[in-house]
């Protein structure tokens, strides 16, 4: 018996409830006990091994605070129907890794908007330099 591989949306889905909640600081077994289930379950909810039905999701973003529409936030329009998962505009797993987390926390805590586009601009110029330096 062959595995199923999860859909798409479901991954985009999933790895939208880690980056909330991790965002907030809440661990998946805080989150499993806001919603009767076990950490076991938010896991693959997360992964996207286990589809969200609605109302699971409507509970969800109640309980991250977010609306359901913040799940789908990112999901290009053909990435459901070409069964692939191409074109996602950002990087989810990397969004919503321990790093990514605090990186966006610490951008997002400076009060300066002038000083967080400086360093946006410095963040592009080195991310360039480092193109240029793996071609050689």
């Amino acid at each position: 018996m062959t595995r199923k591989m999860p859909s798409p949306v479901d991954v985009h889905v999933g790895a939208r409830v880690r980056m909330r909640r991790m965002l907030i600081g809440m661990s998946q077994e805080k989150l499993g006990e806001s919603l009767g289930l076990t950490f076991q379950q938010v896991q693959k909810y997360e992964k996207g091994s286990n589809r969200i039905g609605a109302s699971r999701l409507y509970q969800i973003g109640s309980v991250l605070g977010v609306p359901i529409e913040f799940f789908f936030e990112g999901l290009e329009r053909d990435q459901a129907s070409d069964g692939a998962g191409h074109g996602a505009r950002f990087d989810t797993e990397l969004l919503s890794s321990a790093e990514g987390i605090q990186l966006n926390s610490a951008f997002f805590a400076i009060s300066d908007p002038r000083l967080r586009k400086r360093l946006l601009d410095l963040v592009k110029a080195m991310a360039g330099d480092a193109g240029e330096q793996d071609d050689e």
